[in-house]
């Protein structure tokens, strides 16, 4: 009977015993599907950086993580007293375990119960190798099977030495990997020439290599643990007590943190777009060729052009500014520079910003919502163009109250209600009669351009804009007829793009930076694609284009050899000054080529009281003249004479009345306009 018993028992054994093995074996394949195969360091499969080129694929303007770019060195060329540093403090039985440090882990383990926390780890070299090629640094039980397998087939399959030289090509050292571009940077020296501190230094990095960067606040915590280092070195019979003496009082010479980044403003806009696409690790991992729009002989001139001109205007109390220069038939964006020194520093002089710079350098002006000044005025025009106004149209250049709520003799600053009145001023000074809307653009008189945006109307002009990609303009309550002087905010990428639909006929290509994308096997995952919509019929397009570049028609406000005029090109151009002169803009054109320039202080402050042809203007004509040889010259299109039937609209002025005594007399603004004139005929 016991003999039954006996049996029956060692039978459940067996059968439990059986149990656990299927239950054990199906855990071991769940976790070990997919597994990457350890072959993979002997088939060149290692993370590349993402390099971004110009349009010609031919120059790098950066490397994402540039400074990772590994240069891998046999073992052979890594001096003994590197790895001994490294075998010092990362894994000292590296050579006597088989990939899995037992008696590691139970010291880990015990030395983590006396504090009651996880504060000692026992990963190998080899588990570290695993880890930061293979997998993630997440704390999971499958994470950690999928590595301790992956580790002792890695080490059933290769020799240690094979191990160990993978190891010191792939240890991060922070956003650089592997011992050579670590020594490189650092050092600027060859691995096979470090002393050793130097080695010892490059050791204690690998522990924490972000915290403890050699750039970064923890500096002498670093220094620190390459003193720790030498001292495990001497503990383990690696150093005689006069060698780790020596090593730990040489002074460690860093090298110069070198940044190499051509166009930064443009490329760090890039760099945000891929990095929200593609994700941060896979534009870090996967060797992406990024072949962007920017031309850098054109970049370089921008830079060139920008920071002479930028310099010449301080005394005018301008410390900033930015331009942007975009191919209108392609929308392809060809120069960026969001503002000036990038880098902190000018030579000369020197500018420290927060301290004698009035901005931040790092800042993308570009993209930077300001006031546009009278930058706005050619798309309210086009739109009473739209409307059925023509550039002969006539109305009165004559101070005129736009609040109703005010006395129509614009002379009161406040009127009912304590609303404040609203007679605007031109830049002169001055109110010159009767204009027709060709003149009254070409000069920027500010009257007209009032009435022009209130005959177009108010909120049609906002949708307006929008249509050109001026969509800065949300919240159409906040606007009023200021909005033609520049009492909104955009952006000089909005502008300058909006602007190419002038120089591209009436047609509108959004702005572009990617002209291709491949990854490191030459897939292509994107290109550019041009989608052209006509916004405005081309004869409007032209009628602005006729204006705009008329030297004559704008000779009265600007003089006949203005910044704004190219006496080789046929070019058109608008400025835009902020009534409080804290920014100044010009954006100008050909059929090829559309440039805007602001000039200001990102702080807000003032500048003197100069308009913007003065300011903005030197800077776009030195860059236009530098950059347009490049193009083939190209005239505008001459638009058709327009008439509508109507005396005021084609030019004829039938009588001493404004424009609305002939087209809504009706109209609340009517006795408003009227007084205008009436005081001007008086006054002249």
């Amino acid at each position: 009977m016991r003999g039954k018993k006996i049996i029956y028992f060692l039978k459940l054994l067996l059968y439990g015993i059986i149990v656990i093995l299927i239950f054990g074996a199906g855990v071991f394949v769940y976790f070990i599907k997919d597994l990457p195969r350890p072959e993979k360091f002997t088939e060149g499969d290692i993370s590349e950086s993402t390099k971004i080129y110009d349009r010609t694929g031919e120059i790098v303007l950066y490397e994402i993580y540039g400074e990772e770019k590994r240069t891998v060195v046999p073992t052979e060329e890594i001096p003994i007293f590197l790895k001994n540093a490294v075998i010092s403090t990362e894994d000292k039985n590296f050579f006597e375990h088989k990939g899995i440090d037992l008696k590691a882990i139970l010291r880990a383990i015990s030395y983590d119960l006396r504090l009651k926390r996880p504060a000692q780890g026992a990963s190998t070299i080899t588990q570290q190798l695993i880890r930061s090629y293979f997998l993630t640094s997440q704390k999971t039980l499958e994470r950690k099977t999928r590595e301790i397998i992956l580790t002792l087939e890695l080490e059933r399959r290769y020799e240690k030495e094979q191990i160990f030289e993978w190891y010191l090509n792939i240890v991060p050292f922070g956003p650089i990997y592997g011992v050579e571009e670590a020594s490189q940077t650092f050092f600027g020296k060859t691995v096979s020439n470090i002393t050793l501190a130097e080695a010892a230094t490059l050791a204690a990095l690998i522990k924490s290599p972000s915290y403890l960067s050699p750039y970064g606040e923890q500096i002498l915590e670093l220094l620190e643990r390459k003193n720790y280092v030498l001292e495990r070195m001497e503990g383990l019979g690696y150093l005689t007590g006069e060698e780790k003496e020596a090593a730990q009082k040489e002074e460690i010479k860093f090298q110069k943190k070198i940044t190499t980044i051509e166009a930064p403003h443009f490329v760090l806009f890039v760099k945000d777009y891929l990095e929200k696409k593609y994700g941060d690790e896979f534009i870090k991992r996967k060797g992406l060729n990024v072949y962007t729009t920017l031309d850098y002989e054109i970049q370089k001139a921008a830079e060139e052009a920008l920071e002479l001109g930028a310099e010449n205007k301080k005394p005018y109390g301008a410390s900033n500014a930015a331009l942007l220069s975009i191919n209108p038939k392609t929308g392809e964006i060809l120069a960026m520079i969001g503002s000036k020194y990038y880098f902190g520093t000018s030579s000369p002089p020197g500018c420290v910003p927060g301290k004698d710079c009035k901005f931040d350098p790092q800042v993308n002006i570009v993209f930077s919502l300001r006031q546009p000044g009278s930058a706005l005025k050619p798309f309210i025009y086009a739109k009473a163009f739209l409307e059925g106004l023509t550039p002969k149209t006539i109305v009165w250049d004559a101070k005129t109250e736009f609040n109703l709520n005010c006395p129509a003799s614009a002379e009161e600053i406040y009127g009912e209600y304590n609303t404040k009145c609203y007679h605007p001023k031109n830049y002169d000074g001055r109110f010159i009669g009767p204009l027709n809307l060709r003149s009254a653009l070409a000069q920027s008189r500010n009257v007209p351009s009032v009435k022009v945006l209130y005959l177009a109307g108010l909120n049609s002009a906002l949708d307006f804009l929008k249509e050109f990609g001026i969509t800065s303009l949300k919240d159409k309550e906040r606007y009023g007829l200021s909005l033609v002087l520049g009492g909104g905010e955009v952006t000089l990428f909005e502008l300058t793009s909006a602007y190419g639909v002038f120089a591209n006929d009436g047609v509108r290509i959004p702005p572009s930076f990617i002209k291709k994308i491949e990854d490191s096997q030459g897939n292509i995952l994107e290109s550019l694609k041009i989608n052209p919509t006509r916004i405005i019929p081309s004869q409007f397009a032209r009628e602005i284009n006729d204006i705009l570049s008329d030297n004559s028609a704008r000779a009265p406000m600007f003089g006949y050899n203005s910044a704004l005029f190219l006496p080789d090109y046929e070019s058109a151009a608008k400025t835009g000054t902020t009534q409080d002169y804290k920014d100044g803009w010009i954006v100008g054109y050909t059929p090829n080529l559309v440039t805007g320039v602001w000039i200001g202080n990102n702080d807000n402050s003032p500048m003197q009281e100069k308009a913007a042809a003065i300011l903005s203007g030197p800077i776009w004509n030195n860059f236009m003249k530098m950059v347009l040889p490049k193009f083939p010259k190209e005239k505008f299109i001459s638009p058709k004479e327009r008439k509508t039937g109507q005396p005021v609209l084609d030019g004829i002025l039938p009588g001493n009345h404004s424009i609305l005594y002939y087209l809504n007399p009706s109209d609340p603004e009517y006795p408003y306009w009227e007084k205008g004139v009436e005081n001007w005929l008086n006054a002249n």
